[in-house]
């Protein structure tokens, strides 16, 4: 009897020869994950760079401050006048009026001054204008009655330079400058018994100076001027000179006032072409200011 051979059953995979390969797809799939993942950033294109700012604008620079300093200034001067005043063929007058007497007959005055300074540089201007009038008794006996008029206009300038003196709180500057004299004189003379005579005459001329001005600033407040000159030689009058000194206070930085005391002193003569015009007084007397700095 032929017996069939029996045929076995196919092997099935046992559980534990399965989970060697599910381990192994797994990593498998977590590699491909993270290429997946990550790849894109790897190949990704650079961002473009930013192009760069600006640098940021410097400030404009501050202007240089000046060096320039100036002072304004109106003053007052109640003036005595002493001297000889002659014009033409008419005797010398002698003008000697007191502080009193100038109130009484001037007829009218200006005054002022201005300064600028740069560095160790000092400039220097100043203007007189002013109009006077006398009466004098004259001749023998005093019978004769003269009257003169005069109208006087000062103008000077100077340029001066601070000396390095090194002395806290004072500066004396060394000046040079010119000073130009215009007088108009006109007198008449009342003799007794006689005709009246009138004479009148214009003079003007131009001084050489030299000199010095001097401020010592006591403290922020108080401070002290001072000015003096010599001129003429000759030029144009015989000898000319004039000098100030004065006490200030300063209100605010803009703001001064000061009082003090001034002299002027000419002494003038031209006898050319008959005009023989003599001038030979002092001005002097209290003066009072006010100044604008700036």
């Amino acid at each position: 009897m032929l017996h069939r051979r029996a045929r076995w059953p196919a092997r099935v995979p046992s559980a534990a020869g399965a989970e060697p390969r599910r381990a192994a797809c797994a990593v498998v799939a977590a590699a491909l994950a993270a290429l997946v993942a990550t790849g894109p950033a790897h190949a990704a294109d650079p961002a473009p760079a930013q192009p760069p700012l600006p640098p940021p604008e410097a400030p404009a620079a501050a202007p240089p401050a000046s060096d320039w300093r100036f002072q304004a200034t109106l003053y007052g001067w109640l003036t005595a006048v002493d001297g000889d005043l002659g014009i033409r063929n008419l005797p010398t007058v002698p003008v000697d009026a007191s502080l009193s007497d100038v109130l009484e007959d001037l007829d009218g005055a200006v005054m002022g001054s201005f300064a600028a300074s740069n560095g160790n540089w000092l400039f220097l201007a100043d203007l007189v204008l002013a109009r006077l009038s006398n009466k004098e008794m004259v001749g023998r006996f005093g019978r004769s009655k003269l009257s003169a008029e005069l109208t006087e206009v000062v103008a000077s300038g100077a340029v001066g330079y601070v000396l390095p003196l090194n002395v806290p709180n004072v500066e004396v500057a060394v000046t040079g400058g010119v000073r130009y004299v215009q007088l108009t004189a006109d007198a008449r003379l009342h003799p007794a018994r006689l005709p009246s005579r009138k004479a009148s005459g214009t003079e003007s001329w131009v001084d050489p100076t030299v000199g010095f001005a001097a401020h010592w600033a006591i403290d922020d407040k108080w401070f002290v001027n001072a000015i003096a000159d010599i001129g003429g030689f000759g030029v144009g009058s015989e000898l000319s000179s004039s000098g100030y000194l004065g006490v200030g206070y300063r209100w605010t930085p803009a703001i001064s006032s000061a009082i003090g005391y001034r002299y002027l002193y000419e002494d003038y003569q031209n006898r050319s072409n008959g005009n023989n015009f003599r001038y030979d007084t002092t001005m002097h007397g209290p003066t009072v200011s006010l100044a604008w700095h700036f």
